[in-house]
């Protein structure tokens, strides 16, 4: 069933064009899959569906945005029997299917994901393929129309993991404005969100809008990548009001309450479904003296630091593969391990309020990063002030739902 919307910019979901081989330019169909036996089929992500746009990048100057989660997985059996599929980074199957790929953008975290949080990713060239790299992350967060001269397409794929303050719903954002200033295409591959089951947080006030968070929305958001693009576009949030042509290759076989496991880390401090889930709730700690888990091998799977009170539960965080400079490096930091934690259906307020009252007064809690990770100052202020989760929780009410009135118009799932 498709449902048509009147604003201006392009959407394309090519189930329509299997059927009728026409892209339409006027139109932006919203595709909601009835599919009741859902899950026992296999989940696809766009990149993996290949027929779905191949025939429309042939001859065509190609760049991608990606890193190291682009890639198509390849189905294996053994002895007639299913096991774990191998992967094929998008770039590599584009080039071998005669695609001509120009250059490769780079989000935060580098095209093979192996740099910091805030570290400074530096321009090169794929060993791999020869093809120049370009950063997006650090002072060129926006693609330059030098670099992106001789485009007809960019494809963004790039795995999200549902959280306004992680940065590639930024790099979407300044892509998406900066092709709309050229007039070049882009097509977001979608990806299941992990954290899609789930809408919840303080709406950013747009007041306190950074790369840690541009849009006014929740700190989880319960949308795939390809649906925060319609809104983007449908919003009109990028400079000006401006809209992008954008095409969007739908997942086949999800729905926001698939239950995703990631194959490969989205980032480096994200290491497993654990800390992924954990994240959104653990995440505020960024804007904060207290460590996370960076530095230890369960990154977002537990809080401490030096100045708690002694507990049976402690750690030392070491620099690591993701965390060369760990806040407390080399420093017992005693604290609460969550790693056990079922799954969250929620943000989790009560972690950050029992750091903040295990902090000594003689300590700094919040840090200069904690507002434009709460997207406000209200939340320094309600905890500060001793409130309640439930009492901070009901401040939220209003712009939640306010908010899910605006997502619903852009949901290509259920």
């Amino acid at each position: 069933m498709f449902h048509f919307k009147p604003f201006k910019s392009t959407y394309l979901f090519l189930l329509l064009a299997l059927n009728f081989q026409l892209i339409s330019c006027a139109q932006n169909p919203k595709v909601v899959s009835k599919n009741t036996d859902q899950e026992n089929q296999t989940l696809k992500t766009g990149a993996s569906r290949t027929s779905l746009y191949l025939n429309l990048l042939k001859g065509k100057n190609v760049a991608v945005v990606g890193n190291q989660t682009s890639v198509i997985a390849k189905r294996q059996t053994r002895n007639g029997r299913p096991v774990a599929p191998s992967f094929s980074h998008l770039v590599d199957s584009l080039l071998s299917r005669d695609v001509t790929i120009k250059k490769v953008f780079s989000p935060e975290h580098g095209f093979r994901g192996n740099a910091d949080a805030s570290e400074y990713v530096k321009d090169g060239f794929d060993v791999k393929t020869g093809l120049p790299i370009i950063s997006l992350y650090g002072k060129n967060k926006k693609p330059s129309a030098k670099q992106l001269d001789g485009i007809d397409i960019v494809i963004f794929d790039v795995q999200d993991v549902g959280v306004r303050f992680y940065t590639y719903i930024s790099s979407l954002h300044y892509v998406m404005e900066a092709c709309a200033e050229l007039g070049i295409q882009v097509f977001i591959f979608d990806r299941p969100n992990p954290n899609g089951h789930y809408i919840d947080g303080p709406v950013l006030e747009m007041k306190y809008s950074s790369f840690v968070g541009k849009h006014p929305v929740p700190v989880v958001y319960g949308m795939t990548i390809g649906e925060y693009g319609q809104m983007i576009n449908g919003e009109k949030w990028l400079k000006n009001g401006i809209q992008c042509n954008l095409t969007v290759i739908p997942l086949e076989n999800y729905s926001h309450h698939s239950v995703i496991n990631l194959a490969i880390r989205p980032s480096p401090n994200l290491p497993n479904d654990t800390s992924i889930n954990l994240y959104p709730s653990l995440g505020f700690f960024e804007g904060t003296t207290i460590n996370a888990g960076r530095g230890t091998a369960f990154q977002f799977q537990r809080y401490g630091a030096p100045f708690f009170p002694e507990s049976k539960f402690s750690y030392t965080p070491k620099p690591n593969f993701g965390s060369k400079y760990p806040k407390h490096s080399e420093e017992i930091c005693y604290g609460v391990d969550v790693s056990s934690t079922k799954k969250l259906q929620s943000l989790n307020l009560e972690w950050l309020i029992d750091a903040y009252q295990k902090t000594p007064k003689t300590e700094k809690f919040f840090g200069k990063t904690f507002t434009i990770h709460a997207g406000n100052t209200r939340l320094q202020q309600q905890i500060a002030q001793g409130m309640s989760e439930e009492a901070i929780r009901k401040t939220w009410k209003r712009d939640l739902t306010t908010f899910k009135r605006v997502r619903e118009k852009y949901l290509i799932y259920e």
